[in-house]
C-alpha cells in the first residue's frame, strides 16, 4: 500500500501501525506509554499525528496505516497538542521541592525528561498535581513512589504479559486514576516475584529498588568489621554501560579495582560459588536420574522463579533443587571456611553482594538462609557508589580477585546468561557419568534469548532431555505442559528474567534485546578466555571440599549449601 509521511510517498507491503511505518521512514514520533515488548496501549497520545481527512489527531502505536493515507507528524496542530500533553503529564509527575530531578532514581536515565526536550518544553503552565499517594515500602526488593507515576502502564503490562504474574493493575478514573497492587496491599504482601521487570520498564523512576547503599558506605567506615563483596557473573559485562561505554564491554578487573578503593578488604567473585552450585547440582541431578528421584529437577538460582513457584506451583516444589544459589552459598562458605581460616569471628564479617537483581535483597532475609549475605547491591548501585567516590571505572588499572573465593571457571561466568546454568551442569554431568573427557564444551542448542529452548543431550547413550526457560511468562507455559503430560524433561533451567541474570531487573537501564544480546556476547567471550572452563577442575571449589565439605551432597554441604521451600498462599 502507497502512503504519503510528511508529503514524501512510501510503499509498504503489510500492514502495520503509524508508528511503525514512520519509523521505517526514520522519523521518530515520541512515545511513553508505548514499549516494543508489550501490546499497544494508546493511553498517553504523545504519538498523536495529524491525518488528512481526520477530524481528530490518532494516536500513531494504536492507527494503522491504510492505503492512501496522508500523514503529517509534526504539524503546527500536532506540535501544539504534544506540548500541552506533555506540561500535563509533568504535572501530575509531581515535581516539587523536596521531590525533584537531583533525587530520583531516574536522574540519568530520565524518559520525560529526554522527550520533554525533544518536544521543546520551555516551561510547564500548569503547576504540580499531587495525588496524595504515599510511597510503598513494602517490598524488601522494590519501591513504589506514586507521585511519580504517570499512569502509562507500561509496568501493569510488563508484568501481566511478559512474567504473568500480574500483581499490578488500575484502579479508579479519570483524574483519579493510579497504579497499586490487589486491595493496596502493597508489593510486599502480594504474589510478587521481586524480579524487577517493572522498575527496568518505568520512564519515571516511580519504581526502583530497596537502596543498601547507604548501610554499606556505614560498614565500610566502621573499623572493626572485616567486609568482604562477591560480584555475580553477569555485573561485569553491564556496569560499563552506567560510564558512557557500549554494552557488552568487560570490565571485571576494572570493577575489582575499584571495589578496593572503595575500601572492601577483600574482593571475592560469586563464580567462585557458581563452581560450587554445579558440584552440587550436577550430583544431585545425576543421584536422582540414576536412583529414580523426583524428576524433572529444576534449577534453584533465581529467587525470582523460586518466589512464583512457591506461588504459583507448590506441587512442583519437590522438582527444585535444594541448592542455595550462588550468592547464599557464597555467604555460607565466607563466614564458615573463610573466617576460619583467616581467624576472623563470624559476627565481625560483613559480607556484600553485588547482584544484577532485585529478589536477591529478598533472598537474603528468607528465614531458611538468613544471615548468610547481609547488604545486596544492584549493578546500579554500586555504579552511583563509584561515582560518588570519584572513581573513573573505565580508566582504572586491571586487578585480580582475591584467593581463595575469587577463583572460578568459565563454566561459572556464563550462569550471568540464560542456558549458562544448564551448559555448566551439563559439562561436569557428562564427564562425572562417563569419566571421559569432553570433546567440545561448547553447548549451542541451549544458548541464545529465545523464551524456551530444548535439546537432548547423550550421555554414554542415555539421551537426557532438557529446557532452559527464561523469563516467568514462559516459565508458566513450561510448566503447564509439563503437568499436563505434553513435555518429559529430565532436567530444566529456569530464569526469572527474560534472558537470565543479564536482564536482570538491577541491571543498567535501558535493557532490550539488542543490549541483552551484546552482554550475551561478552559473557561467552569471558568464559571462552579462562584457562579452566569446567567447575570441577576449579581448584579452590577442590581444596574447600579437601579441607572442609568432603565430598558434593556431604552431611556438611547439605547444612550449608542446600535449602527448603515453602508453600505459598
Amino acid at each position: 500500500m502507497k502512503v504519503k509521511i510528511n508529503n514524501r510517498e512510501y510503499e509498504f507491503d503489510k500492514e502495520m501501525s503509524i508508528l511503525d511505518a514512520v519509523k521505517s521512514a526514520h522519523i521518530k514520533i515520541p512515545t511513553l506509554c508505548y514499549s516494543e515488548k508489550l501490546e499497544p496501549f494508546g493511553s498517553c497520545r504523545l504519538c498523536s499525528v495529524e491525518v488528512k481527512g481526520e477530524r481528530t489527531l490518532k494516536p500513531a502505536c494504536v492507527t494503522k496505516i491504510t492505503d492512501g493515507m496522508e500523514i503529517f507528524t509534526h504539524s503546527e496542530k500536532v506540535r501544539k497538542t504534544r506540548k500541552t500533553i506533555m506540561e500535563l503529564i509533568v504535572a501530575s509527575h509531581g515535581i516539587t521541592c523536596n521531590l525533584n530531578c537531583l533525587t530520583c532514581s531516574k536522574s540519568n536515565s530520565c524518559e520525560i525528561k529526554e522527550i520533554a526536550g525533544e518536544i521543546g518544553i520551555t516551561e510547564i503552565r500548569v503547576p504540580p498535581i499531587s495525588n496524595g499517594l504515599a510511597e510503598d515500602k513494602s517490598s524488601y526488593s522494590i519501591v513504589r513512589e506514586p507521585q511519580k507515576c504517570i499512569v502509562c502502564n507500561r509496568c501493569v503490562r510488563k508484568c501481566a504479559e511478559v512474567q504473568s504474574v500480574n500483581i499490578l493493575t488500575i484502579a479508579n478514573r479519570g483524574p483519579n486514576t493510579y497504579v497499586t497492587t490487589f486491595m493496596d496491599k502493597g508489593m510486599g504482601n502480594v504474589d510478587c516475584t521481586n524480579c524487577g521487570q517493572c522498575i527496568l520498564e518505568c520512564p519515571t523512576g516511580a519504581l526502583h529498588e530497596v537502596y543498601h547503599t547507604e548501610q554499606v558506605w556505614n560498614v565500610l567506615s566502621d573499623k572493626d568489621k572485616f567486609v568482604i563483596v562477591q560480584t555475580a557473573p553477569a555485573v561485569r559485562v553491564a556496569i560499563a554501560e552506567e560510564f558512557g561505554a557500549e554494552p557488552g564491554r568487560i570490565t571485571t578487573k576494572q570493577m575489582v579495582a575499584g571495589l578496593r578503593l572503595l575500601g572492601f578488604d577483600k574482593v571475592f567473585d560469586t563464580n567462585f560459588s557458581a563452581d560450587l552450585t554445579i558440584m552440587e547440582e550436577a550430583n544431585e541431578f545425576i543421584e536422582r536420574f540414576k536412583d529414580g528421584g523426583k524428576l524433572p529437577l529444576f534449577t534453584s538460582c533465581s529467587p525470582g522463579w523460586i518466589k512464583f513457584i512457591e506461588h504459583n506451583y507448590p506441587e512442583f516444589i519437590d522438582n527444585l533443587s535444594t541448592c542455595k544459589s550462588p550468592q547464599q552459598m557464597f555467604g555460607a562458605i565466607a563466614k564458615t571456611y573463610y573466617a576460619n581460616k583467616i581467624g576472623v569471628p563470624r559476627e565481625k564479617m560483613v559480607v556484600v553482594s553485588i547482584m544484577p537483581c532485585t529478589a536477591k535483597k529478598f533472598e537474603r532475609v528468607r528465614p531458611e538462609m538468613k544471615g548468610d549475605v547481609d547488604y545486596v547491591l544492584t549493578t546500579r548501585e554500586l555504579a552511583k557508589m563509584f561515582k560518588l567516590a570519584g572513581i573513573d571505572l573505565l580508566n582504572l588499572p586491571a586487578e585480580d580477585y582475591d584467593i581463595p573465593l575469587g577463583i572460578s571457571s568459565g563454566a561459572a561466568a556464563i550462569f550471568g546468561a540464560t542456558g549458562g546454568v544448564m551448559e555448566a551442569a551439563l559439562r561436569t554431568a557428562y564427564e562425572a557419568i562417563t569419566g571421559k573427557e569432553l570433546e567440545k564444551l561448547d553447548f549451542e542448542s541451549v544458548r541464545g534469548i529465545k523464551g524456551i529452548k530444548e535439546a537432548t543431550i547423550a550421555i554414554d547413550g542415555i539421551k537426557v532431555n532438557v529446557a532452559v526457560v527464561n523469563g516467568l511468562g514462559n516459565a508458566r507455559k513450561v510448566l503447564e505442559m509439563i503437568k499436563n503430560g505434553e513435555k518429559e524433561y529430565h532436567f530444566v533451567e529456569f530464569m526469572a528474567c527474560p534472558g537470565g541474570c543479564i536482564g536482570g531487573g538491577g541491571q543498567p537501564i535501558p535493557t532490550n534485546n539488542e543490549i541483552l544480546l551484546k552482554r550475551m556476547e561478552a559473557i561467552y567471550e569471558v568464559d571462552k578466555s579462562l584457562p579452566i572452563r569446567k567447575s570441577h577442575e576449579n581448584p579452590a571449589v577442590k581444596a574447600l571440599y579437601e579441607e572442609f565439605l568432603g565430598e558434593p551432597l556431604s552431611e556438611k554441604s547439605h547444612e550449608l549449601l542446600h535449602t527448603t521451600y515453602v508453600a505459598r498462599s
